[in-house]
């Protein structure tokens, strides 16, 4: 894993930037993350927000209840529309990042997947990785 590291959307309109390593990486399976992704899960990258800085243009933020309740605000690029941020009132003090959008996402290596309980049958969890139904 890189001590920095960066990323952006699809277009480059944003662009961000991380002045030290992820604090932790995962996969949620959770209803919401599906929904958001369009996918089985959503590979996120877990930041201090001091030490992420965004670095050219301002996301379009989304903001729902998420399935635990708080607010959930998803950030995406209103001109390519990818998914960039996730801001999770539940976990302040952190910046959670799509794996998708890093420029070189071959170091996301998830240590647990979580909300397992909503995962979808056809979804292959990596066999050695923990599994919890839900946050631990």
């Amino acid at each position: 894993m890189p001590d920095t590291f960066t990323g952006g959307c699809a277009c480059g309109a944003i662009r961000y930037r991380s002045a030290h390593a992820a604090r932790y990486m995962g996969n949620c399976h959770c209803r919401d993350c599906q929904q958001a992704t369009g996918s089985a899960y959503f590979p996120a990258v877990v930041v201090k927000d001091t030490d992420f800085t965004l670095e050219r243009g301002q996301p379009k933020w989304f903001t729902r209840p998420a399935d635990a309740g708080h607010a959930m605000r998803r950030g995406f690029c209103g001109e390519c529309g990818s998914p960039v941020l996730l801001d999770n009132t539940a976990r302040s003090g952190m910046v959670v990042i799509y794996a998708g959008s890093l420029d070189d996402p071959s170091w996301y290596h998830p240590s647990r997947d979580i909300y397992t309980a909503s995962a979808q049958p056809w979804d292959l969890m990596h066999p050695q990785l923990p599994k919890f139904p839900a946050m631990p």
